[in-house]
């Protein structure tokens, strides 16, 4: 099996990308990754870089890579980059540009990492023409094979990227072929011209070419096909990356990696993790905190959304920065100590951040910093010059570290499931980009994301739940479900029933199958589940911050939507501060059901004020579960792995710059530290974690 040539720990570094680092240091910095543990470097095979005239490829740079890796004990990822394109097929391919909404063509363009040409700002296709164009596709499958014939068996060789950060364009690709194939799709689909006019509500289609794809963002149904079939042609084009590679190597390793951006771009962006995962044997991130500031629940968030993704496949932290970031537009304006300048302490927390989370592995972003370009001198832990530095030795400790023998049960070890399951319903998000695509709030990303925080902030495992792996959840949490198909209410339905607890803000499934509103309210039966019925809804989330409800003693601040209940089965347990009934539990079968009307997940992520904290605390008590770690300061996170035999180890980290004694308990029981892994721990109760490091222990 390919994932059996994994090393104990993968970790390592993108290296090489045309035209970094100068040849001169290739043979040096192969030796000197190798001396400092390193185990896996990552090059970018760029088809714009290799295949220079038709049919004639330049291999000299990349065999020499692959040799070096062999001989320095070095596996290697290609990053096969079809869409970086050769400047003679813009030309011979002239008439095969992908299209955007406004009827521009996409140009080629420099790559922000690379001083190679090829590139375009979308990452479906092959760089800015379309891979529906078959002369295309018959053009870089030519390239695939005759990369994967040459470096099948190398002994350099561990598997190959197909997908370099797993998304693509909002507004691509309007091309002729593309519409063609859309055509197609919409016949696959319905059959017939008269089931599509029923679906879409156009009566006038006399001609299956009468069909143009929607180039306006709207909350129609013609729009969420569009979405659908744009997910299905560039995700079809990553599993024929697949097929023809396999078609040559069946015994390499096949990964991709996205950038944690399913929430809040599955839909727009198509960043569905959770499909990329699902084709690939090893799946993974980038995920640069810094750009975003040194939050604790951000340092989390990319790692967490990835291991749910993954659905038990071991993942990596593909693109980890190991260095600064200097002039990306990201972090200017802040501050040294918030991710703008990357030190050994940052590498540690964020290495054994990733590691908490479940990863098997870390790449830095840069083995050493690049020398042209946007991204000059950003993300290396190596110097400018190859040098090693106090980062690229903190990462070096790790390294080692991680894949001695004694640390092999630890690694084998996963994390337990969370406290509680965050729901993830792709059709939610489908249908609030297209409605609020226009005025643009930012509703659904701040329900998700606050959620999460939330409960992140009160030391509580939030997992992600693709409404597809709900069976595994006994507990679930949904922040912003507006939009449910009959066959998603269904399924929760049949959930809740079978003894499923779920917590649900406002407007449960409010819109149905093609987005269309249901006359009952929660729509779909929906108001079985939940024993209440609308009374009245408002759709302000200019002035949602105004809301105010109570629960269980708190005064919540609320956000987005604001729906008011009358009680059918159900009992109202919360008011808004105006009297009207905003929460009502009921019991639905062997299950039990809490409904919200409004989304106080917005607001926490805008304020996080105290009344908001507690809510999440007290919608946890309120479904009979208590959270399995707990910590006297929540600073502190903590990340409890199960191994073999019932073997248990406690990952506890201190993101903060000050020294944090911390005691600990597990099951509502007290633990000590028994063998420790990293870091020191006296016997009793009590752990002194220092700023930014973790300690690591059986308990």
């Amino acid at each position: 099996m390919p994932l059996d040539k994994l090393p104990q720990t993968p970790f390592g570094a993108v290296y090489f990308r045309k035209s970094n680092p100068p040849r001169e240091d290739w043979d040096r910095d192969y030796g000197v990754a190798s001396e400092d543990g390193l185990n896996v470097f990552r090059h970018w095979f760029m088809w714009s870089a290799i295949e220079r005239k038709p049919g004639q490829y330049d291999w000299e740079d990349y065999d020499r890579q692959m040799d070096l890796a062999a001989e320095n004990g070095i596996k290697t990822i290609i990053a096969e980059l079809t869409h970086t394109v050769p400047d003679w097929a813009y030309r011979k391919f002239a008439h095969a540009r992908q299209i955007r909404a406004d009827g521009r063509p996409l140009e080629a363009s420099m790559g922000v990492s690379a001083a190679v040409g090829g590139f375009a700002h979308n990452g479906g296709g092959a760089g800015s023409l379309t891979m529906n164009c078959p002369e295309v596709k018959e053009a870089a499958g030519a390239f695939l094979t005759a990369m994967a014939t040459r470096y099948k068996g190398h002994p350099g060789l561990l598997g190959y990227d197909v997908w370099n950060e797993v998304n693509y364009s909002a507004d691509v690709d309007f091309s002729d072929y593309m519409q063609a194939d859309f055509r197609l799709w919409l016949k696959e689909k319905y059959g017939d011209l008269e089931s599509l006019a029923q679906a879409w509500y156009r009566y006038s289609y006399a001609d299956w070419d009468d069909i143009e794809a929607p180039r306006e963002v709207a909350a129609y149904p013609q729009n969420l096909d569009w979405l659908e079939f744009k997910r299905d042609n560039y995700y079809g084009q990553m599993q024929w990356r697949i097929d023809t590679i396999r078609a040559v190597d069946q015994d390499c390793l096949i990964a991709a990696h996205g950038v944690g951006g399913a929430i809040p771009n599955m839909v727009s962006n198509g960043s569905d993790d959770w499909l990329a995962a699902s084709k690939v044997e090893l799946y993974g991130l980038t995920w640069v905190p810094g750009r975003r500031g040194f939050k604790p629940w951000q340092n989390f968030f990319g790692p967490d959304l990835t291991r749910a993704a993954a659905r038990g496949k071991k993942w990596w932290h593909a693109e980890r920065p190991g260095g600064p970031l200097w002039m990306q537009p990201q972090v200017l304006g802040r501050d040294k100590e918030d991710g703008r300048i990357m030190e050994p302490e940052d590498i540690r927390l964020l290495t054994m951040t990733s590691f908490a989370a479940g990863a098997s592995g870390v790449l830095n972003l840069r083995y050493r910093p690049l020398l042209d370009g946007p991204l000059f001198g950003a993300f290396g832990s190596y110097g400018m010059d190859g040098s090693r530095t106090k980062r690229s030795d903190m990462a070096s400790a790790i390294a080692k570290w991680s894949n001695a023998p004694e640390q092999q049960e630890l690694f084998s070890a996963r994390p337990v499931k969370g406290d509680i399951g965050l729901l993830v319903i792709p059709e939610a998000q489908a249908w609030d980009y297209l409605l609020n695509h226009e005025h643009c709030p930012e509703t659904y990303r701040q329900a998700m994301w606050g959620a999460y925080r939330g409960f992140f902030d009160n030391g509580v495992q939030a997992d992600w739940v693709h409404i597809d792996d709900i069976s595994g959840y006994e507990v679930l949490y949904a922040p912003y479900p507006i939009s449910m198909t009959s066959q998603t209410a269904k399924a929760l339905t049949d959930w809740v029933a079978a003894g499923g607890t779920l917590i649900s803000e406002a407007t449960p499934g409010y819109f149905g199958d093609r987005g269309k509103v249901g006359t009952v309210q929660p729509n779909n039966g929906l108001d079985s589940v939940f024993g209440a019925r609308e009374a009245e809804v408002e759709f302000m989330p200019d002035i949602a911050d105004r809301i105010l409800f109570s629960f269980s003693g708190q005064t919540v601040r609320g956000g987005g939507f604001l729906q008011s209940y009358e009680p059918t089965t159900g009992s109202i347990v919360g008011n808004f501060i105006d009297g009207r009934a905003a929460l009502v539990e009921n019991s639905f079968e062997s299950g039990r059901s809490l409904l919200v009307g409004t989304h106080p997940g917005v607001a926490y992520f805008n304020r996080s004020e105290a009344g908001n904290l507690a809510y999440f605390a007290e919608v946890l008590r309120w479904a009979g579960r208590s959270q399995r770690v707990r910590l006297s300061d929540n600073r502190v996170q903590a990340r409890l792995h199960e191994g073999a035999n019932g073997r248990r180890v406690l990952w506890l980290l201190n993101p903060t710059r000050q020294a944090l004694p911390v005691t600990v308990s597990v099951d509502g029981k007290p633990v000590s530290p028994g063998r420790i892994y990293w870091g020191e721990a006296a016997p009793g109760g009590q752990v002194h974690l220092p700023a930014r490091d973790c300690v690591i222990a059986d308990i």
